[in-house]
């Protein structure tokens, strides 16, 4: 584990720069990763972000690019111009949470 500075905290992440307690994670780090990796984050990022969050609080698993898209109601074609290429890791990312399952 590896410690970093993120919107002046110093919060744990791990060898690719994801979170490693989703605890540590508030708002106002999610502009900060999201300019990482080159987002500037509008209503429809924090719609999906907001979605994440309070489905991983009540599943206990970050969702998956289908589930976001099936159980929170945002077409995919969206996701993947809010967070081009890999949509999946990118909204993980900047929510603060692990990597979905099957994400290279």
């Amino acid at each position: 584990m590896t410690t970093a500075t993120i919107a002046g905290k110093q919060l744990t992440v791990d060898d690719e720069g994801f979170l490693t307690d989703p605890q540590q994670w508030d708002e106002t780090i999610a502009p900060a990763l999201a300019t990482n990796i080159g987002l500037e984050l509008s209503d429809d990022h924090w719609a999906v972000l907001r979605f994440l969050r309070s489905d991983f609080a009540s599943e206990g698993e970050t969702a998956t690019l289908r589930r976001v898209s099936t159980i929170g109601g945002f077409p995919t074609k969206q996701l993947y111009q809010l967070f081009p290429k890999k949509p999946a890791k990118k909204m993980a990312y900047v929510a603060g949470l692990p990597k979905p399952k099957g994400c290279i």
